[in-house]
């Protein structure tokens, strides 16, 4: 895929690319690694960094969300649990912010006051992705941990048509055909041998996949067009805005679905160490989302999630006692592959 340059303006007026892809388009394909500037040296440790964090967090996202049910339910409100990942992300981002205020001082690119201008666009992703985070806790009502993982990988057409339209990206053939054979891979994967159902999956749990894939690919490409709109806007100062408003229609939601049982029983009622785990799980994943979209790109993120297919696969082998099955293992093979292929076409002009 063909990166847009980022370019971030230099005390002395110069620019910088921000993707080291750019770089071995243009001659440096054979060199090593030490011919490559420190700068672009370290956004790319960077870009790896905040890659495999996102990887980690995600796979472990949907263990701890079925984890955290008790006789098959959730004995907590999931829309004060979506309220408190909202507002530790919120003060994460602050917490960053005041480390940088200390050592760097207060400048235009890093201050929280803005336009209404700058702001007005947050509420959009915010709405979008409150929608879709409730729908990620309904779902498990039809799926297991890993069949959940690989149903998120439809998103891979939205956000590929998205970044298309929106962000006038072009891709290539092999990246579309990559598209497809991985959409055809998490098919296979839920291929059912042991009964008459053709897939493991019912017709509501597709529903839901695919309507979650529509609101994440259409919230994710819109965020890091937001983003990117002005690279050299701290990233802590973004976050902050876009939770500012997650925080605030995650309130309204427990108003509108949960506010009597929060008044009778409490806001923390239900609530065990691993709800804990998994509201910090959530967090911090929001908060390497965002760092993926600064440094990387969404599609990253959304091979990202791929690989933690894999990982919440065989972990749940152990915890849940889910059986591998020939079917699963050919489309975590046509996922791999996918995955190699998009690779290979981000580095055609």
């Amino acid at each position: 895929m063909e990166y847009r340059k980022i370019k971030d303006e230099d005390n002395d007026g110069g620019t910088v690319s921000d993707d080291i892809e750019n770089l071995r388009g243009k001659g440096f394909s054979g060199a090593s690694v030490s011919n490559v500037p420190v700068r672009e040296q370290s956004k790319w440790k960077r870009k790896t960094v905040v890659t495999l964090a996102l990887t980690f967090l995600t796979s472990s996202q949907a263990i701890l969300i079925v984890w955290s049910k008790r006789a098959g339910k959730y004995e907590y409100s999931v829309t004060t649990a979506n309220f408190l990942v909202e507002t530790l992300k919120c003060a994460l981002s602050l917490a960053a912010l005041a480390r940088i205020w200390k050592t760097e001082g207060v400048t235009e690119d890093n201050r929280l006051r803005t336009t209404l201008d700058e702001v007005i666009v947050y509420p959009i992703p915010a709405v979008l992705y409150l929608v879709k985070n409730l729908l990620q806790y309904y779902i498990f009502a039809y799926v297991d941990a890993p069949g959940y993982q690989i149903l998120k990988n439809l998103n891979i057409i939205s956000t590929g048509v998205l970044y298309r339209i929106i962000l006038k990206k072009k891709l290539s053939e092999i990246q579309w055909a990559a598209f497809i054979l991985l959409c055809a891979g998490c098919t296979t994967a839920q291929l059912n041998s042991r009964s008459d159902h053709v897939l493991q999956t019912p017709l509501q749990g597709w529903i839901m996949a695919i309507v979650m894939a529509l609101l994440s690919g259409f919230a994710g490409v819109y965020t890091e067009a937001i983003i990117k709109k002005r690279p050299s806007r701290n990233i802590n100062v973004q976050n902050f805005w876009l939770y500012i408003f997650g925080m605030a229609f995650n309130a309204g939601a427990i108003l509108i679905q949960d506010f009597d049982a929060v008044v009778d029983k409490g806001f923390f009622h239900g609530y065990s160490v691993i709800t804990t785990l998994m509201i910090l799980n959530h967090a911090l994943s929001g908060i390497a989302v965002s760092m993926v979209m600064k440094y990387a790109d969404n599609i990253v993120k959304v091979y990202s999630t791929s690989v933690a297919m894999l990982l919440t696969a065989v972990v749940s082998v152990f915890l849940f006692g889910f059986q591998l099955t020939l079917a699963f293992f050919l489309g975590a093979t046509v996922v791999s592959v996918s995955v190699y292929l998009h690779s290979a076409g981000k580095l055609q002009r």
